[in-house]
């Protein structure tokens, strides 16, 4: 248990074990609290691939595989870890023609797309190195999905302030009513919450202006339901 929420429990001996599995004498209070904390994302999650076509699926493929290889050598140049590459989408399909509604429809090429999904650890040079992509060939680029790569801490905190709320709640519903938080009978997580933010992903509109990746904040959330007896 994380020391700064051992100490928020320990400031209220009634989560005692003890305690909690006493019978109810009072009055019950049920209370759902949520508990909130943001933090910059340390991780852009964005695919980046090649989509080629050609008369025939061999050339289709194989035109493919040469412009992927040209972009897995630019991510490795740019230090991105093989760990942090994986292929995500890989297709090959007919494309088809007719040339009048009456007529049957013709196989006209094949178009094949192969789509890695990179991990950039460091948010501030994604752009730079997809610039990097693009001019190596690639020409399909979606995302990105920004997460926070550990947030137990940022959690542990956001649990602290959820039962904090919920106890300062129960503490307005007693004096309204004229009564007192005896106790905490029970404590129960209902659910975190780990939302993407809206990705803010500006393509160059000039040569002299490259592709910027906006991190932005996210909010970490965790609701609580909590159960108090008033006497």
């Amino acid at each position: 248990m994380r020391p700064f929420l051992a100490a928020a429990l320990l400031a209220w001996p009634a989560v005692a074990a003890a305690q909690a599995e006493a019978p109810l004498h009072g009055t019950r209070l049920d209370i759902v609290a949520t508990g909130e904390v943001s933090g910059v994302p340390t991780l852009a999650r964005i695919g980046a691939g090649v989509v080629t076509a050609a008369p025939t699926a061999a050339a289709a493929v194989a035109e493919n595989a040469t412009r992927m290889a040209a972009v897995r050598a630019a991510l490795k140049r740019a230090g991105i870890a093989d760990r942090d590459i994986q292929t995500s989408n890989l297709t090959l399909s007919p494309e088809y023609r007719q040339e009048t509604p009456q007529a049957p429809a013709t196989v006209a090429g094949y178009r094949a797309s192969n789509e890695v999904t990179v991990t950039f650890r460091d948010i501030a040079a994604a752009g730079r190195i997809l610039d990097a992509l693009v001019a190596q060939g690639a020409n399909q680029i979606n995302g990105p999905n920004l997460a926070i790569e550990h947030p137990e801490a940022m959690l542990d905190e956001a649990r602290v302030r959820a039962l904090t709320a919920a106890r300062a709640r129960a503490d307005l519903y007693a004096r309204a009513a004229g009564k007192r938080v005896v106790r905490i009978v029970s404590i129960s997580e209902s659910g975190t919450a780990l939302p993407t933010p809206r990705p803010m992903y500006r393509m160059a509109v000039a040569a002299q202006a490259p592709t910027m990746l906006d991190a932005g904040e996210q909010t970490l959330s965790v609701s609580l339901n909590v159960t108090f007896e008033l006497d």
